[in-house]
């Protein structure tokens, strides 16, 4: 809320250059910013009272919409990249998926590491859980088990994500 907007009886003011200049009617405060020329900007309304700054206005909305592009930029979303291995994978295609999901895990992403059941593999599921058991033992220097191996329908998932020490 800026200038005429704000309704309260008495507000908090903080000065252009930040000091205070104390508690005082809104129409008081708004009588001030108006003679330096600026806006009277309330910038903590749930407070009490509600804090107003005489600051101008367009200054401060520019300088809101840089601080938040910033916090933004240095923001890192987790993506959760997927490995996906039948249950009768070879030892070096294990290793080649093995070194993938170590990059994944170095770049900050988890990994979601998916063996597909087919056909009449899916008698023999309770076998195959060394397989993602021994992919966890691998990664255990850099990452942990953050959902353990479970069996959804064809499917048996597990969820690695980066060890924070």
């Amino acid at each position: 809320m800026i200038n005429e907007q704000i309704r309260d009886k008495e507000v908090r003011v903080i000065g252009e250059e930040g000091q205070q200049l104390g508690i005082m009617s809104s129409r008081d405060a708004l009588a001030l910013a108006e003679e330096a020329g600026v806006d009277l900007v309330k910038i903590a309304p749930n407070a009490q009272p509600p804090v107003c700054r005489i600051i101008d206005y367009g200054k401060f909305k520019y300088e809101q919409t840089r601080k938040e592009k910033e916090a933004k930029k240095k923001q890192k979303t987790i993506e959760i990249k997927e490995i996906r291995m039948s249950p009768n994978i070879d030892t070096n295609d294990l290793n080649t998926k093995v070194s993938a999901a170590r990059k994944f895990l170095s770049k900050g992403d988890r990994v979601k590491v998916t063996l597909r059941f087919r056909g009449r593999e899916m008698a023999h599921m309770q076998n195959s859980k060394y397989i993602l058991e021994d992919f966890a033992e691998s990664l255990s220097d850099i990452a942990v088990v953050e959902k353990a191996p479970k069996v959804e329908g064809r499917t048996m998932t597990m969820f690695l994500s980066e060890k924070r020490g």
